[in-house]
């Protein structure tokens, strides 16, 4: 990577922390409000007035500030014309609206930018928790200002995996038996993001997720020494005319194949 890449990352990366921060004090103000409330995808996935204020704060911040990057938000109709651009942002206003509208904190607001298909710069910013991840290619990740880094626990130690109890109960026993199961985190993106941080060894992510939920929190991972990989082993790569995923791993990047190895055979679930 170039300096003047470098300078154009670090760029990007203060100016989505800031936008991200607009966004989530303008959701915040809906939160334990019951803002209206819709419902999409054959009325199976929430969307609320909440989300769209934030995702026109974005909007307005980010397409003004860089007319060239394309766009591609979970609450915006999307535009096959993104494909064309080598740069761009890949937006979710709110991951985990249902956790938001339950009065729940953790869900976060995501902005990553994606260049040539990968992050190059990203942030979560969950403001019912008041914490602010940010990572830049090339850079250490850093939460609330401070770096850190993927859990050191070994194959030996239990492992805290999020993953639900119907797939780890088809996981081999040897396998099983050194897994300790965290419950439910609503964000997928926070969820990464506790990998990231060590709070978790691992998590499995199922078929159908989506770039904006991945993007930002890939990066985060990858900075602090971990991987979010398909179970092929492949990275993830974004701005594709599909934008969903098949089943997907996050684990400290030293214990991805051990990980890989207990969840194959689960490639379509």
């Amino acid at each position: 990577m170039s300096d003047s890449e470098k300078l154009r990352w670090q760029g990007d990366l203060a100016l989505i922390a800031e936008a991200a921060k607009e966004a989530g004090a303008v959701a915040f103000g809906f939160f334990n409000q019951s803002p209206e409330v819709w419902w999409k995808n054959g009325d199976r996935s929430p969307v609320s007035a909440a989300d769209f204020a934030a995702n026109k704060t974005l909007e307005s911040i980010l397409r003004k500030a860089r007319p060239d990057y394309g766009w591609l938000s979970e609450e915006t109709e999307d535009d096959a014309e993104r494909l064309s651009r080598e740069t761009m942002f890949i937006i979710d206003p709110i991951d985990g609206t249902r956790a938001f509208l339950t009065g729940q904190k953790v869900w976060c607001v995501s902005v990553a930018v994606v260049h040539r298909g990968r992050p190059v710069a990203g942030v979560l910013y969950a403001p019912a928790l008041e914490e602010l991840y940010e990572a830049v290619e090339g850079g250490a990740a850093l939460k609330n200002g401070e770096p850190f880094i993927v859990s050191a626990a070994g194959p030996e130690e239990a492992s805290r995996l999020a993953i639900g109890e119907d797939v780890l109960k088809t996981l081999p026993a040897t396998f099983r038996e050194r897994v300790r199961r965290e419950k439910h985190v609503p964000s997928l993106a926070y969820r990464i993001a506790m990998v990231a941080d060590g709070r978790l060894e691992a998590t499995f992510v199922k078929g159908n997720s989506h770039d904006w939920d991945l993007a930002a929190a890939d990066l985060i991972l990858a900075s602090a020494g971990g991987r979010l990989v398909d179970l092929d082993g492949n990275p993830v790569v974004y701005n594709r005319a599909e934008v969903t995923h098949k089943v997907l791993c996050a684990a400290p990047a030293p214990r991805i194949d051990e990980f890989l190895t207990a969840f194959a055979g689960r490639r379509d679930s």
